[in-house]
């Protein structure tokens, strides 16, 4: 490679690291792996020293990545939270080591222990103490300045508001998520279809960088205290001494931190940590060497980015070969039927892996894994097992494509995937697997509304084979409910007069209540204000459907589907039996004095509430938005109204107030 060359592939490996950087520390979104970014990285730092006339401050091996998000103010860390210099074999460590020992023999030391601790995956933060009380936490940032997020460190129950003495110290530790919680939240997430985290790490940071402290306190936060970055009346020979103060204080300290008395012993420490790491409750991205003397340490000082006393040695991932023996589908609670490989077991990273997800059918026609196909496979962030490639020089010719479902193997109702969605659904409204969340979305306020039959309530119904369907909610008995509860007569007499006053929603409530895909409260109205009955819209045709307002092909084709289902037309049946109501009960209005009249509602109303307002809108034949664009007819205002009214005035659109209003619905 010519300077020219080098120069080139420096300034695209700037660019790729920045890109990478910002993704992962910024969005907290990695779009690859940490092996691979490391990779670059040392791709980018060799290129830096061998043409030292090309390196510069803004390189990323210079400077900490990460930046303050917008929101957050700004912390000046006194003592810089800085990152440290990555090595991946014993060579280098050993080269490390020999860095060092010059130096203590120049400076007539005679022996150079080390202490090495687990490197956890996570968002390092700087906590700050005043006279024993916690006063104010911060991310790391880029080193230099970082997040004020006091408040919802506040949240992470193993931090102490208050320590055993009454010093001024500022410590640093990594915050994280166990491996379990992870698996739990990611778990919890794929039921409620909601993005995964790809890793412990980007969960971690997420959830401690909202801006709304109470998110971050429904998240399983952790913390391990690692550092004393400055304190006021102490002083320490040892790094070791410093961290057995901070247990000592009530700080919850790295459980894994191993005095050595030479780079032998380290390095046997690091091999034992690797060897152990399956074991750990939490992730871990490697282990860290450091210098033990602090007075050795301020002789050998930092750089702008990395100390020169510590250095954090990177496990390879380990991949390892294995067979497809089979391709399965699982049916979640929300009806997405997810693709799992059968594999022939095979031990990963400490564990046997024998299944691991396929995600969706975009992903196995991506890497084209067939049935009988040899695979590798990696443990993505230590706990997740994931197919990484095909090796298709192993094909005999014997192996077999894998289409997906074209009915729930559950249920046997037809399964679809919908324009735009990678998933493919389960449609049935009576799937064993989608019971639970169909139940509790059935009896929701906006939905049933039936009061006192919540999720602990239909979880015990469940578990008690009580219910086993929707319709089953009828047939409740008053001591079957009473059951559920000790001294639970008035409980069971309340929720047997809820679910009877349920049979008397309006027809919008039973068709909301009814789950169909993309169909909302909104949508609702406007199908029972256009089909009168139950049975009308289970008859309307697709054309029908499809040139409503506000319903268009994609939403027609979902109502259609469901319609035609055997287990719709059987619930629909079975609740008719019930008593409970299928026509609308709003009384046709012939008062369309809003027709072709959009509003938008803002602010907070005197006489009304906004689903109130929106009703009466609707009733004179208006309609309702969230967004202002140069559509809307009019600006509902009430008091303390924001961005929309700032908006709606900038455009021109007519504003009114709540007596303005009143007038207009006389």
């Amino acid at each position: 490679m010519n300077k020219t060359e080098a120069k080139a592939r420096i300034e695209e490996l700037r660019k790729q690291t920045e890109y990478y950087a910002g993704k992962y520390y910024d969005e907290d979104k990695p779009e690859i792996s940490d092996f691979e970014y490391d990779m670059l990285m040392v791709e980018l730092r060799n290129l830096e020293k061998k043409y030292p006339e090309f390196q510069s401050k803004d390189s990323l091996t210079q400077k900490v990545g990460g930046h303050v998000k917008e929101g957050f103010q700004k912390v000046t860390h006194e003592v810089p939270l800085q990152s440290l210099q990555d090595v991946f074999s014993f060579g280098e460590v050993e080269e490390f080591a020999q860095r060092i020992q010059k130096q203590a023999e120049e400076n007539n030391i005679k022996e150079v222990k080390y202490v090495v601790e687990t490197k956890i995956d996570g968002l390092s933060a700087a906590l700050e103490y005043k006279n024993g009380k916690f006063v104010r936490g911060a991310t790391r940032g880029n080193g230099l300045v970082g997040e004020d997020v006091t408040e919802n460190l506040k949240t992470v129950k193993t931090i102490p508001m208050e320590i055993k003495d009454k010093i001024d110290i500022t410590v640093r530790g990594e915050v994280f998520i166990s491996k379990k919680d992870f698996e739990k939240m990611n778990q919890e997430r794929e039921e409620n279809e909601e993005e995964l985290f790809a890793n412990a790490r980007n969960a971690a940071a997420g959830s401690l960088r909202q801006l709304d402290s109470k998110i971050t306190a429904k998240r399983p936060l952790d913390i391990y205290i690692f550092n004393v970055q400055k304190v006021e009346g102490k002083e320490f020979n040892s790094h070791f001494e410093e961290l057995e103060y901070l247990a000592s204080l009530g700080f919850n300290v790295n459980p894994v931190r191993i005095p050595c008395k030479d780079i032998k012993e380290a390095e046997k420490a690091i091999q034992k940590i690797g060897e152990d790491r399956e074991k750990l409750t939490f992730g871990i991205d490697g282990a860290v060497v450091k210098v033990d003397d602090l007075k050795f340490r301020e002789i050998l000082g930092s750089t702008i980015k990395v100390p020169r006393w510590a250095v954090a040695y990177k496990y390879p991932p380990e991949k390892k070969q294995t067979i497809v023996k089979d391709i399965i589908c699982q049916v979640g609670r929300t009806g997405v039927i997810t693709p799992m490989a059968i594999l022939e077991p095979v031990k990963v990273a400490g564990s046997t892996i024998s299944k691991t997800t396929l995600h969706n059918e975009d992903f196995i026609k991506e890497k084209d894994i067939r049935i009988g196909d040899t695979v590798v496979i990696q443990k993505a962030g230590d706990v997740i097992p994931e197919i990484v490639e095909v090796v298709k020089k192993k094909r005999t010719g014997e192996e077999k494509s894998f289409e997906m479902p074209k009915v729930c193997p559950v249920c046997g109702a037809q399964a679809v995937r919908e324009e735009g969605e990678s998933a493919v659904r389960c449609t049935g409204i009576e799937c064993p697997a989608k019971l639970f969340r169909n139940l509790v979305h059935f009896v929701s306020r906006e939905a049933m509304n039936i009061d006192g039959l919540g999720e602990s309530i239909i979880q015990q119904l469940l578990a008690r084979n009580l219910i086993k369907n929707i319709a089953d909610i009828y047939t409740l008995k008053f001591e079957d409910i009473a059951s559920l509860k000790k001294n639970g007569k008035k409980f069971a007499q309340n929720l047997v007069d809820a679910i009877e006053r349920s049979k008397q929603n309006d027809l919008y409530r039973l068709i909301t209540a009814l789950g169909i895909r993309r169909v909302g409260v909104k949508a609702s109205k406007l199908l029972a204000r256009k089909y009168k009955t139950i049975d009308n819209l289970m008859n309307a045709s697709f054309d029908e459907l499809s040139r409503l307002d506000d319903i268009g092909p994609i939403v027609a084709n979902s109502i259609r589907e469901f319609c035609l289902e055997d287990q719709t037309i059987d619930l629909i049946n079975r609740l008719k039996e019930s008593g409970v109501n299928t026509k609308s009960l709003e009384e046709e209005s012939t008062d369309n004095r809003f027709e072709g009249k959009t509003f938008v509602l803002t602010g907070s109303l005197e006489e009304f509430t906004r689903g109130e307002a929106s009703e009466i809108i609707e009733k004179f034949g208006g309609k309702t938005s969230s967004t202002v664009s140069k559509k809307t007819s009019y600006v509902l205002a009430g008091e303390e109204a924001g961005s929309k009214l700032t908006k709606a005035q900038n455009l021109g659109i007519t504003i009114i107030s709540e007596a303005e209003f009143k007038e207009m619905i006389k």
